[in-house]
């Protein structure tokens, strides 16, 4: 063989891994050095502090709330999304006109921009003129502070997330249920199995790698999320919104503390890693491939 047909797949795999280097493995690294430093962002001079940062977010009762929204908002966010998601794919899965179009119509919400979302939704949540607090009004129920209040507000930016979501989760687990072979519930009608028992037995263990990909692009999504709370809530009030992407960005990019943001992306590293590996261990060898 010559050195040529040797050396080829290199070079022909080098501007993907370049790229890779540089634009993922190379910021994280750069993340990880930043966080044992103190660092205003502007001073040519670096202050190492070794662990000082990652003890400042251990004794800081502001990161623990922090840390408390993200998980909630984001087990909310999948837990709910993927049920809704379910549920409609299973409706809409019929060759119909009618249910094409309601598939279009839960599907714009995916590509509406965020700034747009998040203006629609603060106008229907605005406590003295919104329209959700006039349609609870209507039917003698109480108005909601929604947004304004701390005790509502992660709630409501979980209901924005997951009828934002919910479009593309439903054509997704379409597709994996018109690709179940017919002749499963064939068998199973011959067999008088009921609906629930089809279900359980044949429909969700086919469409299960399907929503283990969703779940994780969920997964992801909600740990790292900031438009919505940058344009609706600024993490507020009562840093009742604040997630961990939202408190790098405002010690970073508002305080000028570098150093003590990257060691919360430091964090934010290592909690995804452990959620996503407990997710493919626990839920990994539940998923049925053909």
């Amino acid at each position: 063989m010559s050195i040529w047909a040797r050396i080829r797949p290199y070079i022909m795999v080098a501007p993907a891994m370049i790229v890779f280097l540089l634009f993922f493995i190379y910021p994280i690294g750069y993340m990880i050095y930043l966080s044992f430093f103190e660092w205003d962002f502007i001073s040519p001079v670096k202050d190492f502090v070794g662990f000082d940062n990652f003890t400042g977010l251990a004794q800081s009762n502001e990161f623990h709330q922090v840390i408390q929204n993200t998980i909630i908002y984001t087990l909310l966010t999948v837990g709910v999304t993927t049920v809704i998601s379910l549920l409609l794919a299973i409706w809409l899965n019929k060759p119909s006109k009618a249910y094409s179009f309601v598939q279009g119509a839960i599907f714009s919400p995916h590509i509406i921009s965020l700034v747009s979302i998040a203006m629609l939704w603060m106008w229907l949540m605005d406590p003295q003129y919104g329209l959700l607090n006039w349609i609870l009004n209507v039917f003698g129920l109480p108005g909601s502070e929604w947004l304004a209040s701390p005790d509502t507000a992660l709630l409501s930016l979980v209901l924005v997330s997951v009828w934002q979501g919910i479009g593309f989760n439903t054509l997704i687990i379409i597709a994996g249920l018109q690709s179940i072979p017919p002749h499963l519930y064939e068998a199973a009608e011959l067999d008088q199995s009921s609906r629930w028992t089809t279900f359980y037995k044949i429909t969700l263990p086919m469409v299960s790698p399907t929503l283990f990909f969703l779940i994780i692009i969920n997964l992801i999504s909600s740990f790292k999320v900031f438009e919505t709370i940058d344009i609706m809530t600024q993490g507020g009030p009562v840093n009742a919104t604040n997630t961990i992407v939202y408190y790098i960005y405002e010690y970073g990019f508002r305080y000028f503390q570098l150093g003590y943001a990257s060691s919360a992306g430091v964090i934010l590293l290592i909690v995804l890693t452990i959620f996503t590996a407990l997710y493919f261990w626990v839920a990994g060898r539940r998923v049925h491939y053909q």
